[in-house]
């Protein structure tokens, strides 16, 4: 006897892009008995004889007798083919309650009346067949006990899953009695973990059955077992358990019982493959389809993008507060906004200003850390009417305060910073260093600790030179500040212009000042250092011409030789 099996019961998954309509699957069973497995001996034997010529194995094919110890039979998919048990129950009529019943009802009528069904042993449960959710579980399951010879106990997951379809159709919406605070159930029971924690695929399946009931008493249910399952879902996805054979070793179904038949199964994919000519059809067909698609897809997107006019320099900021640390009190909250200089613009629905959340504080080392992790967007265009060579742009600025606010709503001003937007693109992480205005004596401390409150800046651009003061100089002489803690920001900067496009396809150099704001680094880090150098020439002019003529051209005529 030949004593191979093939163990490997597992299910396999594969993918298709063809109907899941058009799998064909067949099954062969057969019995495993004394003059079988002596038949099947004896043939190896001829075979082997065949090939030195000593024999011919039509002398012995012919004696062998099949009978009722085996069947095969190719089944399509949702190919509903009815058991013994089925013809008998559903040729009453009165047993039929449900539709499907009916129909089923009527197909057995037109099976007896004409040439029969074509089925013996082998029968299926479709995926809508009461008998898929009623089954017990050593029946829906492939167990190892069937097709091995080890023991094992299904899991309670599995159980669940194996009434999972008749859960899904008896499934009720919300009753809107229930009030919203018991959907999160905090000390659930035992009970409800093992009703509620069951997983839901939407997948449709199909059992291939087999009656292995002894000749002469087919039709009792302790006698069917579960061959093969197949599912599938929408996505071309088919789950098949057992795999296909493949050539390998058939597998084994041990009986339960006094005589503990053995039975061999093979699983074969004898679906239609597609000839060479329509497979090459096929594929230009996905190639056009995945063609349109792509064009429709760029007729959606357009071919250029969306840029800004000439002469204008469009800047976007995703900005994000990061963190603010080193403050003396808790719960800590930021007010911001932005200021644009001259020649800068934003949308009218753009907003210049915005709050964050109140922070508690974190002890990270020997500071207290607030984290905020607070996004912000903001989008300028820079657009210069009258351009001179002593014009010098002007970056955004944004002003921020940090406050403070207790239990008790008392609210104080920690401290005051300014950020100068970057003039470089990209990612930009800078630390804001802040100060308070401090009034002097104890009672100021006093009122600050019970009371709240704390000297306040009326502009908060004083904290820089503001936008509109237009004097000579300004004095913070005699005004007491105190330096408080840091504020992290996280900017990244985009920077859009119609003469960046131009200078890349032309090969031209820049000259306009808003071309250089996006081209030459220097320009945005040395821009403080440029108007100070600017006004140092100021100076020196005033003073040159203050000086006796006489004077300045002895100094010219100094020059004249010394560069000759």
């Amino acid at each position: 006897m030949a004593d191979c099996w093939n163990t490997d019961t597992g299910e396999a998954v594969y993918r298709s892009r063809d109907a899941v309509k058009n799998l064909r699957v067949k099954v062969r069973i057969e019995r495993v008995t004394s003059t079988a497995a002596l038949s099947q001996h004896l043939q190896q034997q001829v075979l082997s004889q065949q090939d030195r010529g000593e024999i011919e194995l039509e002398t012995l094919t012919s004696q062998s007798q099949k009978g009722d110890n085996e069947e095969e039979l190719v089944v399509g998919w949702q190919e509903k083919l009815f058991s013994q048990y089925e013809m008998e129950l559903f040729q009453n009529e009165a047993a039929c309650q449900t539709p499907l019943d009916r129909q089923y009802h009527t197909e057995v009528k037109a099976l007896n009346r004409g040439k029969g069904r074509r089925n013996n042993r082998i029968f299926t449960y479709t995926d809508h067949d009461r008998y898929t959710n009623c089954l017990p579980f050593h029946q829906l399951q492939h167990s190892t006990d069937l097709l091995t010879t080890t023991k094992s106990s299904p899991t309670f997951l599995a159980e669940r899953m194996a009434h999972m379809r008749h859960r899904r159709q008896d499934r009720r919406t919300m009753d809107s009695s229930i009030p919203k605070s018991k959907i999160i159930n905090w000390e659930p029971t035992e009970e409800f973990v093992k009703s509620s924690h069951v997983v839901n695929n939407a997948m449709q399946a199909m059992h291939i059955m087999g009656d292995l009931g002894p000749s002469g008493r087919l039709g009792q249910k302790e006698n069917e077992c579960l061959l093969v399952t197949i599912k599938t879902d929408g996505n071309g996805t088919i789950v098949v358990k057992p795999d296909f054979n493949k050539g390998k070793d058939p597998y084994r179904i041990i009986m339960e019982g006094e005589k503990r038949e053995i039975w061999r199964l093979i699983v074969e994919n004898v679906s239609t493959t597609m000839k060479p000519d329509d497979k090459e059809r096929e594929q230009n067909m996905y190639k056009d389809l995945y063609v349109r698609h792509k064009e429709y897809l760029t007729s959606l997107v357009g071919q250029d993008f969306e840029m800004p006019p000439a002469g204008v320099l469009r800047y976007l900021m995703n900005g994000e507060i990061v963190s603010a640390e080193g403050f003396e009190y808790d719960n800590l909250y930021i007010h911001f906004f932005m200021e644009l200089p001259n020649n800068w613009s934003s949308l009218p629905f753009q907003s210049l200003s915005g709050v964050t959340q109140t922070c508690r504080t974190k002890t990270l080392g020997t500071e207290n850390v607030a984290f905020f992790s607070h996004p912000f967007s903001f989008e300028a265009f820079y657009m210069i009417e009258k351009e001179t060579e002593e014009s010098i742009p002007q970056w955004p600025v944004l002003y921020f305060k940090v406050l403070s606010l207790d239990s008790w709503q008392r609210y104080r001003t920690e401290g005051y910073g300014y950020l100068l937007f970057p003039a470089m693109p990209g990612k930009h992480t800078m630390t804001c260093h802040t100060w308070r205005p401090l009034q002097t004596g104890t009672v100021s401390a006093l009122r600050r600790f019970f009371i709240g409150g704390s000297p306040e800046l009326e502009d908060l651009s004083y904290v820089r030179i503001p936008g509109t003061f237009k004097g000579e100089r300004m004095s913070r002489f005699g005004f007491c500040t105190e330096t408080s803690g840091c504020v992290t920001f996280n900017l990244h900067c985009i920077q859009q212009a119609k003469a960046f496009v131009d200078a890349a396809v032309m090969k031209k150099r820049r000259q306009k000042v808003f071309d250089q704001l996006g081209g030459f680094s220097q320009q945005g880090a040395v821009c403080t250092i440029l108007e100070a150098f600017q006004r140092a020439r100021k100076k020196m002019q005033e003073a040159r011409e203050s000086l006796p003529r006489d004077l300045v051209t002895t100094t010219s005529q100094l020059r004249i030789e010394a560069s000759t």
